[in-house]
């Protein structure tokens, strides 16, 4: 909505973009919906914000740690640094779950994912955070108005959603139990994620606005820790008080990945921030909000919609 961006601007001096259509799954099928909510929405923010130009002094856009693909990873036989390509779908058929050395067979051992490591995005939702990222920082650079690109690992906390079966696996999960059925599972619970608190999210996105920080960059923003999924619902559900088993499909889904968390150092670098909520504290804190909050639960459907198209066993 061009007018209605103009008239947010008014007097803005510092922007930042978030809006987003989010769902790496219902991405690869929505596809002209997802393109032209986060490509064009952004293209008409970035033209506005150029009317104002005169007035911004820092622009930071959002976007994400799925624009990676898999995380780096180390082979021990060979002792090298490897960035893998996605697993094979005869791979996963065979319910071989961890990621392979290309060169020896090896299973890899997974390293923080520094921003070096080369993007491989798996969805079309990940193609269009490069795209939020990329034309952010070209446009920063034809304009000389500085701009960062924080790359948000798995956003969680109090308000998130917890009826859009799209968002964080740790809202997923807690819709399901709030209604007192299992956590679905997909391959064997064991792939791990960088989960970060939705307050120190906020604490580097006012780090960045200031101008002279990560100017140019890309940065990761989580908390350097990998926490598997079989964790996530096991201090939901002790937070919770609900004793409900997580249900393992061994069964996957097309453009998941097995291992990725962050390598900080740039955002301690260049940002001065570092992760300060601990994983179990956070998860403490959402737990509490949880309770009394209601939930519609459409986990089924939107994997359901998957299967139909093939994009899940």
């Amino acid at each position: 909505d061009r007018d209605l961006l103009r008239s947010c601007l008014g007097q803005v001096e510092r922007l930042v973009h978030f809006a987003a259509a989010v769902g790496v799954g219902q991405s690869v099928y929505e596809i002209e919906r997802y393109t032209s909510v986060n490509a064009l929405g952004a293209a008409v923010v970035l033209e506005e914000a150029t009317e104002v130009r005169d007035r911004l002094e820092k622009v930071v856009v959002a976007s994400s740690m799925s624009i990676y693909g898999e995380g780096l990873y180390r082979c021990p036989r060979e002792d090298v640094e490897v960035a893998p390509e996605p697993r094979t779908d005869e791979q996963l058929a065979a319910a071989h779950w961890e990621v392979e050395c290309p060169s020896c067979g090896a299973e890899l051992a997974p390293l923080p994912t520094p921003e070096r490591k080369p993007l491989a995005p798996t969805s079309i939702y990940a193609i269009g955070k490069r795209d939020h990222e990329e034309m952010f920082l070209a446009w920063s650079r034809a304009y000389g108005i500085p701009a960062t690109a924080l790359r948000f690992f798995n956003v969680y906390g109090e308000r998130q959603s917890l009826s859009n079966p799209y968002t964080g696996v740790a809202a997923i999960f807690a819709s399901r139990l709030l209604n007192r059925r299992p956590p679905i599972v997909f391959e064997d619970g064991r792939q791990s994620r960088d989960f970060v608190h939705v307050s120190d999210v906020v604490s580097s996105v006012v780090a960045a606005l200031e101008p002279g920080r990560g100017d140019g960059m890309a940065i990761n923003i989580g908390s350097g820790d990998a926490t598997t999924v079989l964790d996530v619902a096991d201090v939901l559900s002790r937070g919770l008080g609900v004793e409900v088993e997580p249900e393992i499909r061994h069964a996957f889904r097309a453009g998941d990945i097995r291992h990725c968390f962050a390598d900080v150092k740039r955002a301690r670098e260049e940002l001065g921030f570092t992760a300060s909520v601990a994983f179990e504290g956070g998860m403490r804190e959402l737990a509490q909000w949880l309770e009394g909050q209601e939930a519609v639960d459409r986990v089924e459907e939107a994997t359901e919609a998957l299967r139909a198209r093939g994009l899940t066993t």
